[in-house]
């Protein structure tokens, strides 16, 4: 997926004739300090909570969203109610669950539910942490994944990156190729104004929808 480029806003203040090098307003050096306050306050959590236990109820400490892969994570509410349908739709411990881009669901899969067998599939190489669990994914390449993921999970959770029809369609072609068909349970969170999308191929289970 491309980078969105930062275009200079208003407030940043030069002249063609100056030789200085251009100067922020006060108010966005102040705006800027608090966003860098902010992310190194997820930094040093992750840092504290990195290789300890946490017991459900706790927040799961997460890498730094992304704008540019317009990445914003689900709040603890939302990410313990759906790892728990999650769990309550696998049918044994052997089943599969998969969630695609969705990373805040996965670790509080794990969090809550360690036994799971739960897949990321996933842009950001950043969650390659998460070892094994981890599968790069492009939705612009709907079913460049591994064979052994062919018809193989029981519980299929995705949040398309982009709501836009291209893309909602592509990631519908990857459910596709996960779900067993006849079989599976899909759990699809995205606005409802686009599920017109996703007929036919795929039997929705349960519509959540984030905003």
């Amino acid at each position: 997926m491309e980078e969105e480029q930062v275009k200079p806003q208003n407030d940043t203040a030069f002249t063609e004739d100056d030789d200085d090098p251009p100067t922020l307003s006060s108010h966005t050096l102040a705006a800027l300090k608090e966003f860098l306050q902010q992310q190194q306050t997820i930094t040093d959590q992750t840092a504290q909570t990195d290789g300890e236990g946490s017991e459900t109820g706790e927040k799961v400490a997460l890498i730094a969203e992304d704008w540019r892969l317009s990445q914003f994570w689900y709040d603890q509410l939302t990410a313990e109610t759906v790892a728990n349908e999650v769990h309550a739709l696998l049918s044994n411990p052997s089943s599969l669950a998969v969630c695609i881009a969705c990373p805040t669901l996965y670790a509080y899969i794990k969090k809550i539910y360690p036994s799971v067998n739960v897949q990321l599939l996933e842009y950001d190489k950043r969650f390659e942490q998460y070892g094994s669990d981890f599968t790069f994914y492009d939705y612009n390449k709907p079913e460049d994944l591994p064979d052994q993921f062919k018809h193989a999970f029981q519980v299929v959770v995705a949040d398309p990156p982009y709501l836009s029809q291209e893309c909602l369609e592509k990631v519908a072609q990857t459910i596709s190729f996960l779900a067993i068909p006849g079989k599976s349970y899909v759990l699809l969170l995205t606005g409802i104004k686009f599920m017109w999308v996703f007929t036919g191929d795929v039997s929705l289970a349960l519509v959540a929808q984030i905003c």
